[in-house]
């Protein structure tokens, strides 16, 4: 994305105003010939939301309307292009989508923020409200902070699957502000994701020490613990010996560990709790020390940590 970003490399051409009847100036469709009139032009003055869609695609349809209604509701306070990613195929790829629906939003020529999938209608009103805010305090002169617009947008790639797309946008939110915390995690749980643990640390090493247990650290903390102390392992084989020997405590926490191993926190999490359903004090409580650490790896508001504690719960008051 940057690179289209800090290049003038798509051709400029002239406005295609589609969208809903008599709201072309709100709400328009965009191909590679207007990507940088209708997006980057356009939004040095308002904020430009882009989705990508595709007709085939049903979240796409459900999405679409809701968009185009709230952009209308908020009066011209941001404006909306459309993409369809099967006409425009070869931008669709320079911009990394990798799944539809995406929708970024672009201020000043970059991009500031963005999620993917059908939100609800109550979601996409408060996206627009951070966008005019942002706006706003751009244009009164206060303090509208780069590095957090570069998480926000790092943070929706990294969900959506991109993570070089990601890495790269964290990175330039730690160039922006080295002391962002949030910039330097995401950045270190790209690393994580790509299996680069050695990277990962070193990531981690350029926020000081004592901000290690600091919220927006303290989870890529725990993952890259989990990691280094968990090699990976043959999943597969561990799982069909496993099914021989169910109540094999020593080999479901061996299981458990390299599903660790392998990033794959979930499972892990369910052999952990097997184990603590089983017995409680195996092996001095490790599965639920481990255990613990996975929430925090995840993140305590996950769904699978909020799904995870309310089985320990059951487990250890039942």
């Amino acid at each position: 994305m940057s690179e289209i970003l800090g290049a003038n490399g798509l051709p400029a051409g002239d406005n295609n105003a589609g969208g809903a009847a008599g709201d072309g100036d709100l709400i328009k469709d965009a191909t590679i010939e207007t990507f940088e009139s209708d997006v980057l032009a356009a939004s040095m003055t308002v904020p430009v939301i882009v989705d990508f869609w595709a007709d085939w695609c049903q979240p796409c349809k459900q999405l679409g309307p809701v968009l185009e209604r709230a952009v209308i509701a908020a009066g011209g306070k941001v404006q909306l292009v459309k993409i369809d990613i099967d006409k425009n195929q070869m931008l669709a790829s320079q911009l990394r989508i990798q799944s539809i629906p995406t929708v970024y939003a672009f201020f000043q020529g970059r991009p500031v923020d963005g999620f993917q999938g059908a939100v609800p209608e109550s979601e996409i009103k408060e996206f627009i409200e951070r966008l005019t805010q942002a706006a706003g305090a751009a244009g009164t002169g206060q303090p509208n902070n780069q590095e957090q617009d570069y998480v926000a947008i790092g943070e929706a790639a990294l969900e959506g699957g991109d993570v070089a797309a990601a890495a790269q946008l964290f990175a330039q939110g730690v160039q922006a502000d080295p002391e962002n915390l949030a910039a330097i995690a995401g950045l270190a749980r790209c690393h994580l994701a790509l299996g680069d643990k050695e990277q990962a640390r070193q990531t981690l090493a350029m926020a000081p020490e004592d901000k290690h247990k600091d919220p927006a650290l303290s989870g890529v903390v725990a993952a890259l613990s989990l990691a280094e102390d968990n090699q990976d392992g043959d999943v597969g084989e561990l799982q069909a010996r496993l099914q021989s020997n169910p109540d094999d405590l020593d080999l479901r926490f061996e299981l458990a560990g390299a599903q660790l191993g392998a990033g794959a926190m979930e499972e892990a999490m369910e052999q952990l709790l097997a184990i603590i359903e089983r017995d409680r004090e195996w092996n001095e409580e490790a599965a639920r020390k481990k255990l613990l650490t996975v929430f925090e790896a995840l993140g305590q508001g996950h769904p699978a940590t909020l799904r995870g504690r309310r089985k320990l719960s059951s487990i250890l008051f039942s």
